[in-house]
């Protein structure tokens, strides 16, 4: 399934008036907010309802400040919008959101994210929508932003960009915030930078590596508009810093997205959607030379096609899920009915002109996927693409969004592997206590009575030419205390296509080992099938599937229903093994090895299950692979992390 190679800028704007005009369906309050039907946040319905207006208002404002004209009045209506949602009278008063009686004194909450997409839109249609206010509107709506400019927000997370570019608009508009602090805000967060053009979503030395798309749909979009708006971008050591992390930013992430369009299913609030476009045509509009304009367009307009496949297209306000259709579980609790419309952050292309390179340079044409491999050591990720099967996936040894102890955990960070064509296991497939819990993408030790470990915090990493590894201690119950006596070490040795991942499990007596490849689902029944100490599943076009190839016993296949983003049904191949049958040893140290295969189901196989003892040598702590027609990697499972440090940084 391939998209199409590249849409016009016509029909990029022929795509944001739809969802425009959709969204006015939604429109209360004298058009002040925009309330999809859904299930209502934890913030409320009033600020659900600004953040429909404000970030449906990120694809008018795109729309309006690279666009010739206006057509469809987009300008007038969310002018009109404002003027009712800054009237005392009206029903959609915004301040009411952050404390109606209390303000400008409130605490932080949901609207100062919205106040900052209003801001970052309105810097991009200044012309057409902020110097069209009446003076009394702009004067109590720069007040509000003001306020918000000014909130010491949450010190350990992207927030901290939010009122830095909502200061630096105001000052744009000739608006100084007294006690501001954007400056500092933005040097925090560039403090966080790993490497290779990413950031930590948090700082960086503390527990928690959160490494996902918010890259892309906050970290680039917005420090590139702060640096714009404070007049520093093209000069100054900070601006040219930035500059070149947005360059090297684009050249991995673009790796990140299949030949179908489809980007990788990992991180939280993935109900934004089109939103992971925003780091590209950032780069874009900025003029970046890792990436050429039409291969970002080309890009961008696969991903556009994709969601259209999955029935979102505009015609409907966005669900709160990954297709059409409502998916909450993996949906976070600060969403609400308006909140995937952040996807407009994915319109941000139509702010560049028709005479920009990002929309006159013609897209390199279609070629197979070649193979490839690449190791991002920054993260703790390895990249794959083979076969031409257009499937992207990545072994991930580096991102666990484990920030605190007792951390529940999240299958979309915490799994070994994530893919463009496959989505973890929520629901059942994640929290219950059966011993199918958390199947896909881990391997957990297993008690007697069926409770599986989780991952945790991942408490080191390494990467090498053709390997990428980790160590973590599993965490068991509630609590998530760590099991005592336990500690994997695993490391993953890849091609374009195949991983072997290799773990060295130090355990209590009495507990077994399980290990489970991708999850794979469709909303017809999946066909699977284990066989020895192999098994699989295939659903909608993919195969997965495990094959043991040390120190495993059996395979065998979980299966659930309603548990997947991507499908109703869904199975997970997995692996298990005794680890000791000696009650009066207290730890036991084994190596057990794992071949990992997600590809398309038609794929024919170029490495026999049968052949792999010939493939692959264990000795003692020591796994080398030879693979078919390639090289040889070799890695000492004992002394990757034989210091016993904690430190997740590579």
């Amino acid at each position: 399934m391939f998209a199409r190679a590249e849409f016009s800028r016509a029909e990029w704007e022929a795509e944001a008036d739809r969802w425009l005009l959709t969204a006015r369906k939604h429109a209360v309050g004298g058009g002040a907010l925009i309330c999809p039907p859904g299930p209502v946040s934890q913030s409320g319905p009033l600020s659900d309802g600004m953040e429909g207006f404000a970030r449906s208002f990120l694809i008018a404002a795109a729309r309006l400040g690279g666009g010739e004209g206006d057509p469809l009045g987009h300008a007038g209506w969310y002018a009109d919008g404002l003027a009712a949602a800054m009237d005392p009278a009206s029903g959609g008063f915004w301040p009411r959101a952050v404390g109606f009686e209390d303000w400008p004194h409130a605490g932080i909450t949901q609207p100062a994210v919205e106040a900052a997409n209003l801001a970052f839109g309105l810097a991009l249609c200044r012309e057409q929508v902020w110097d069209q206010l009446p003076d009394p509107v702009r004067e109590r709506l720069a007040d509000w932003l003001a306020h918000h400019a000014r909130l010491r927000v949450w010190q350990h997370n992207n927030w901290l960009l939010f009122p830095a570019v909502i200061e630096a608009f105001l000052e744009s508009v000739g608006i100084p915030v007294d006690g501001g602090h954007g400056a500092e805000n933005v040097e925090r967060v560039e403090s966080w930078y790993l490497g290779e053009g990413w950031y930590n979503d948090g700082p960086a030395g503390e527990p928690g590596r959160n490494v996902d798309h918010y890259n892309s749909w906050v970290f680039q979009p917005f420090l590139w508009q702060w640096y714009l708006l404070r007049g520093e971008w093209g000069s100054g050591s900070r601006a040219e810093r930035f500059r070149e992390r947005l360059s090297s930013f684009a050249a991995s992430y673009a790796l990140l997205f299949g030949d179908d369009g489809a980007p990788l299913h990992l991180g939280r609030s993935l109900a934004y959607r089109h939103a992971v476009l925003g780091g590209l045509w950032t780069a874009g509009i900025a003029g970046v030379d890792s990436l050429a304009p039409g291969v970002v367009r080309g890009i961008a307009g696969r991903t556009l096609d994709y969601f259209r496949r999955l029935g979102v297209d505009g015609d409907e306000a966005p669900s709160l899920g990954w297709g059409a259709r409502e998916f909450l579980p993996a949906v976070q609790e600060y969403s609400g009915p308006g909140s995937a419309y952040f996807a407009g952050m994915g319109f941000l292309g139509l702010a560049a002109p028709a005479s920009h390179p990002l929309w006159s340079e013609s897209a390199p044409s279609d070629t197979p996927a070649e193979d490839s491999v690449t190791i991002l050591p920054s993260l703790g990720w390895a990249v794959q693409r083979g076969l031409g099967d257009g499937i992207v996936r990545v072994v991930n040894h580096g991102s666990d969004h484990a920030n605190y102890a007792d951390d529940p955990g999240d299958p979309h960070y915490a799994k070994f592997a994530y893919s463009t064509r496959t989505a973890p296991g929520t629901g059942a497939a994640w929290s219950d206590r059966a011993w199918a819990t958390g199947v896909d993408g881990h391997v957990a030790l297993v008690d007697e009575w069926g409770r599986a470990t989780r991952r945790g915090r991942i408490m080191g990493v390494a990467a090498g030419e053709g390997y990428v590894a980790s160590w973590h201690l599993p965490r068991i119950g509630a609590s998530g205390r760590e099991l005592a006596g336990a500690r994997i070490v695993t490391a993953s040795l890849v091609t374009a296509r195949y991983e072997l991942r290799c773990h060295l499990v130090t355990a209590p007596a009495g507990w077994s080992l399980r290990e489970g490849g991708h999850a794979v689902a469709s909303d017809a029944e999946v066909e699977c099938g284990a066989d020895g100490v192999a098994a699989w599943a295939v659903g909608d076009g993919v195969r997965s599937r495990v094959a043991g190839v040390h120190g495993y016993e059996s395979g065998s296949v979980a299966r659930y229903e309603d548990a997947n983003a991507c499908g109703r049904h869904s199975a997970v191949p997995y692996l298990s093994a005794g680890l000791s049958p000696f009650e009066s040893v207290p730890s036991v140290g084994s190596v057990h090895v794992a071949l990992h295969v997600l590809e398309a189901a038609d794929t024919a196989p170029d490495i026999d299950l049968a052949d792999l003892a010939d493939v692959v040598d264990v000795r003692g702590n020591e796994v080398t692979v030879r693979w078919p027609g390639g090289s040889t990697v070799s890695v000492d499972l004992g002394s990757l992390f034989a210091s016993g440090s904690t430190d997740a940084t590579p």
